[in-house]
């Protein structure tokens, strides 16, 4: 048995331990060795990154930051970033409201022309039901109505309203609608993150029928009343029952309507009861003429030509058989109904409240219909002259006062043009005594004052759009059947057909400068009709909370 040793031989020796070399494992390659001497602790507890800028060099200064919505620009005060329009002001921003006993049609041009995060939220929707209406059937119930109020010469901005207020009614609230000349869209996205739902349709037919533009404008009025539980299934039959329903007047109706149109705009430049007759037996013609080309298909470029060339005809005929009438009368009244006054004054309206595109093309759709008429006009009147027929504008130009006569024959013209235009008989009446009022003021100023023509067609045309406006919002219904008949009066048919006369007797520079001056009418048609009708609003509750309805646009031409 091995004895243990002793505790002198066994116990460490902690002298000998501390001169042994340590291993490597014992202590940190990080640690100076002993002897060395220790090195100065660091600044900063964190080591210097690689990215720190050496030392002697002064750091770039930041850019300078674009100016941000929510904050005041350098060197201005508090009052002005509270009264720019990009500040947010800590209160928010003020909700617009709208009162439901405004008219529609300005509370939904007022949703229009907001922004679409300004808009506000519908109330409730009173058209549908728990699980609410679908929607792609509610976006092509839009585009049929859209359609109709388009091909029935309804401005661009008033079919975008319509359009509007059918999605509105059924709680489609983020919609844009869009229309152009021959195409509508609508666009409904159901929050930020879904992915919208568009919808299109082509209008490729149009015509004049405005008893069913009104029906249509009833229908508009019940879907968005709270009183009706319109459906989007009653919407449908009401608008198949629309489309099915016949014209008010027969053919024949139209016919002698269009003659008694061209007589009476013929008395009115003064003509005699044979003139009215020749000049009747003309637009007959022209018209019987136009139908025959319409049932072949023709364009309607080549319709106006042939429309235009009886009265012509039968003017010359006057002028060949030497009698004692005003052939320019017989000529220029069966223009009157030809002239496209409406697509004219659709075309200014569209320009003026920022639809661009539409109003371009309804202008061009203008000048192709002026264009055939002088076309058709003066290919008559260039066969006229080569047999020697004396048309002589300078007798025709002879102003002629007869103020009753004259204020009775602008009245059946505009009775007539009412009736052409497919008018309800509720509706005659009060076109027939806005036109009247119309040539009167016209009378008054270019006739008895010697004004401008250009002027006193300005203001009458203004009266024309004034009355109008203000009669179809307390009806509740368009304005067209209003106004369009009333500036029948007011057309440049004169001056059209004195300047085709001239350029078919090789006189171009007063030919050219009569057709200038048509159109210089034309437009100023036009102007005072959208100008009068911008007026009448200025008399109705504005449907904003703070300030009125907004303009389409706001430039400075920039």
């Amino acid at each position: 048995m091995v004895a243990e040793p002793d505790g002198s031989k066994g116990a460490p020796d902690d002298a000998s331990e501390d001169r042994k070399p340590q291993s490597d494992e014992a202590r940190s390659a990080f640690v100076p060795p002993a002897g060395v001497e220790q090195p100065a602790p660091p600044e900063e507890e964190h080591p210097t990154s690689e990215f720190a800028l050496p030392q002697g060099l002064t750091a770039e200064p930041p850019a300078e930051q674009e100016g941000s919505a929510f904050t005041t620009p350098a060197g201005h005060s508090a009052a002005f970033a509270k009264n720019s329009p990009a500040f947010t002001p800590a209160y928010g921003v003020p909700l617009v409201r709208l009162p439901q006993d405004a008219p529609w049609q300005d509370r939904m041009r007022t949703m229009l022309r907001l922004p679409v995060h300004e808009r506000p939220v519908p109330e409730a929707a009173g058209k549908e039901d728990e699980t609410g209406p679908s929607v792609p059937r509610v976006l092509d119930l839009t585009l049929r109505i859209g359609e109709l109020l388009l091909a029935g010469g309804e401005g661009a901005e008033d079919v975008e309203t319509a359009m509007f207020v059918i999605c509105r009614s059924y709680g489609l609230d983020r919609v844009e609608p869009t229309v152009t000349f021959t195409l509508l869209s609508v666009t409904y996205q159901p929050s930020l993150v879904d992915a919208p739902i568009t919808a299109n349709r082509t209008v490729r037919r149009r015509g004049t029928d405005y008893t069913r533009l009104a029906a249509v404008y009833t229908l508009l009025a019940d879907i968005n009343a709270r009183a009706h539980e319109v459906t989007p299934e009653e919407a449908y039959r009401r608008l198949a029952e629309i489309r099915r329903n016949r014209h008010p007047y027969p053919g024949w109706v139209l016919t002698a309507a269009a003659g008694v149109l061209a007589g009476a705009a013929s008395v009115l430049l003064g003509g005699g009861p044979t003139v009215f007759l020749v000049a009747a037996l003309g637009a007959v013609l022209g018209d019987r003429l136009a139908w025959l080309c319409a049932g072949r298909g023709l364009p309607e470029f080549y319709q106006f030509l042939v429309a235009a060339m009886p009265p012509a005809a039968m003017g010359v005929l006057l002028t060949l058989l030497h009698a004692d009438l005003r052939p320019s009368a017989v000529i220029t009244g069966g223009l009157f109904a030809l002239i496209p006054g409406r697509a004219l004054v659709a075309a200014v309206q569209d320009g003026l409240t920022g639809f661009y595109i539409t109003a371009s093309a309804r202008l061009l759709e203008v000048a192709y219909f002026f264009v055939a008429i002088v076309v058709g006009v003066l290919s008559v009147l260039y066969i006229a002259v080569q047999f020697d027929a004396q048309l002589n504008p300078e007798g025709a130009l002879r102003a002629v006062e007869r103020p009753v006569t004259q204020i009775l024959a602008s009245m059946v013209l505009c009775a007539t043009f009412a009736i052409l235009l497919q008018q309800s008989r509720a509706t005659v009446l009060f076109a027939t005594l806005n036109g009247g009022v119309a040539w009167v003021i016209y009378a008054s100023i270019a006739v008895t004052a010697q004004g401008s023509t250009v002027m006193a067609t300005a203001v009458a045309a203004g009266l024309v759009g004034l009355f109008g406006q203000l009669i179809a919002r307390y009806h509740h219904t368009s304005s067209l059947p209003y106004v369009t008949a009333a500036i029948g009066p007011l057309l440049p048919g004169s001056a059209t057909y004195f300047g085709v006369l001239a350029i078919a007797q090789n006189n171009l520079d007063q030919g050219f400068a009569s057709l200038a001056k048509a159109a210089a009418l034309a437009l100023a048609i036009a102007i005072g009709v959208n100008l009068g009708g911008e007026l009448a609003r200025l008399f109705m509750q504005a449907p904003g909370a703070a300030s009125a309805r907004r303009a389409a646009k706001r430039t400075r031409g920039f």
